[in-house]
């Protein structure tokens, strides 16, 4: 009798494990149970992350919670917004499908960012590294010999605790006509002036008095400039399909991979066409809008993991990646816009009288530079930096 008790129990036991485990594996792929026809429907998952969180969901207009959160939703076609008092309403237009995980990974700005004085003496052509980690400018001479004047360096990344790291000069002079560019790893500045070239570190000041003129290997230099940043390109594109790295390579000018490596800004130098299924793409994989064939002088980024390819600008258009990887940034004359990587939400977090495009992503994402005089007639426009969180 005590076998047979014992038998039951077991069996029982069992019986509950497989089913609790075939409700848990249904819920976890989106099923849930419909009262109405008295069964399980296959859902799927809407998962919602923002920066900062709290935001509010809403589906549809309706109100579901809050971020971090996942919403379950029969298939279909559904407006997601998002709303955080005092930030820029966030909203898309997903498609869901049944046993699938969506994401939307949301990044929300300020209504009303505020402006901080970076500089106090002018900054003159501010010019940023590669890596957006560093900014040139140069501050004009208010009188012969001022200890002010010369090639400044500003880091956008900022200390630990949140401090930031205030501007500091690499050389002296008058350089208001002068011209830099960084090396493509941002150690060192090519200074180009009226009486030659030269090579300034980044992390020291050097005097023009110490500094040695290299116009006869500006070439040489610029070359193996040229040719370390072919080769990191070349790099990144050997990891692609060879058809779409042969469309980069010969029809796009401006490749610019994204900090993280998963997605391509490019303008286009020619007509050329994407083929569907260059790469698998994920389950999941954006449902907007996009544009395989490419045209002339239009910018577009294409998404390495989900094989999509997004038109994201007219022709002449200034465009920088924003640090996430996924959004970028796009100063315009009057206003600086921040949208996602495939050119929907567009939000202007400034708007108001600066030098377009002269808007520059912090490291850090908490903020932008922007070059303006805040529409003071003639005086010298100065750096400020913009808060975004």
């Amino acid at each position: 009798m005590m076998t047979k008790v014992r038998l039951l129990i077991f069996l029982f036991t069992i019986f509950v494990m497989v089913t609790f485990g075939t409700f848990a594996v249904a819920y976890a792929r989106g099923y849930r149970f419909d009262l109405r026809h008295f069964r399980f429907s296959p859902n799927g998952l809407l998962v919602v992350k923002s920066d900062p969180t709290g935001a509010q969901i809403f589906v549809n207009g309706d109100l579901k919670t809050a971020s971090d959160a996942t919403v379950s939703l029969s298939p279909g076609t559904y407006d997601i917004s998002l709303r955080k008092e005092g930030y820029i309403e966030w909203g898309k237009r997903l498609s869901i499908e049944k046993e699938v995980v969506t994401l939307a990974n949301v990044t929300l700005f300020r209504i009303a960012p505020s402006l901080t004085a970076v500089t106090f003496d002018g900054a003159v052509n501010p010019v940023d590294s590669a890596d957006y980690s560093k900014i040139a400018f140069a501050v004009p001479p208010k009188t012969a010999g001022d200890p002010k004047a010369g090639l400044w360096i500003v880091e956008t990344a900022d200390l630990p605790l949140g401090f930031s790291r205030d501007p500091r000069r690499i050389s002296d002079g008058d350089l208001t006509e002068a011209s830099w560019e960084f090396s493509p790893d941002a150690r060192q500045i090519m200074l180009t002036t009226k009486g030659g070239v030269y090579l300034l570190e980044t992390g020291s000041f050097t005097s023009q008095n110490q500094t040695v003129n290299v116009s006869s290997r500006k070439e040489s230099i610029v070359l193996g400039w040229k040719t370390e940043e072919k080769k990191k390109l070349t790099a990144q594109l050997s990891s692609l399909p060879e058809e779409l790295a042969d469309v980069l390579t010969r029809k796009a000018s401006s490749v610019v991979f994204s900090p993280d490596e998963t997605k391509i800004l490019y303008t286009a130098s020619g007509s050329a066409s994407l083929k569907e299924g260059l790469i698998k793409s994920l389950p999941g994989s954006s449902t907007q809008k996009q544009e395989r064939n490419i045209e002339e002088g239009k910018t577009y980024v294409y998404d390495i993991k989900e094989d999509r390819n997004f038109l994201v600008a007219e022709a002449g258009a200034m465009i920088r990646w924003f640090p996430t990887s996924r959004q970028l940034v796009y100063p315009e004359e009057g206003k600086v816009t921040i949208m996602d990587y495939d050119g929907t939400n567009r939000q202007a977090v400034y708007s108001g009288s600066y030098t377009a495009p002269k808007a520059f992503p912090y490291v850090n994402t908490s903020k932008l530079l922007i070059l303006t005089n805040l529409g003071s007639g003639d005086s010298l426009a100065n750096l400020y930096s913009l808060s975004l969180k």
